[in-house]
């Protein structure tokens, strides 16, 4: 039976990978994918509530919770990319390293 690590919660929702390999193209658009909606939503809540509690209108409402969740979707998304270049690269790095060592 294989050994499956059991991270912390916002491990698994964020990067649930050991990462020893690199990610394939469909472990990389999962973790862009909760990149890209788990900050931006929890920004655009915290949004909502602070102008509910402000009074503000529901047009300047809106407008802030559409700019709050593009502008979260924009940097995270960026952040979510490099993410998975850099465990990519260090697995490449590991695996090179592992490799030379099986050969001394």
């Amino acid at each position: 039976m294989q050994h499956i690590p059991r991270f912390a919660f916002l491990r698994r929702i964020l990067f649930p990978y050991n990462g020893e390999e690199q990610l394939t193209p469909k472990q990389s658009a999962r973790v862009l994918l909760a990149w890209v909606l788990f900050f931006p939503v929890c920004m655009s809540i915290l949004t909502v509530i602070i102008t509910v509690l402000s009074g503000y209108p529901l047009h300047t409402m809106l407008s802030m919770l559409l700019f709050t969740f593009l502008s979260g979707v924009g940097i995270f998304g960026i952040l979510g990319v490099l993410v998975i270049l850099v465990n990519n690269k260090s697995a490449r790095i590991r695996q090179a390293w592992k490799a030379r060592d099986e050969q001394l």
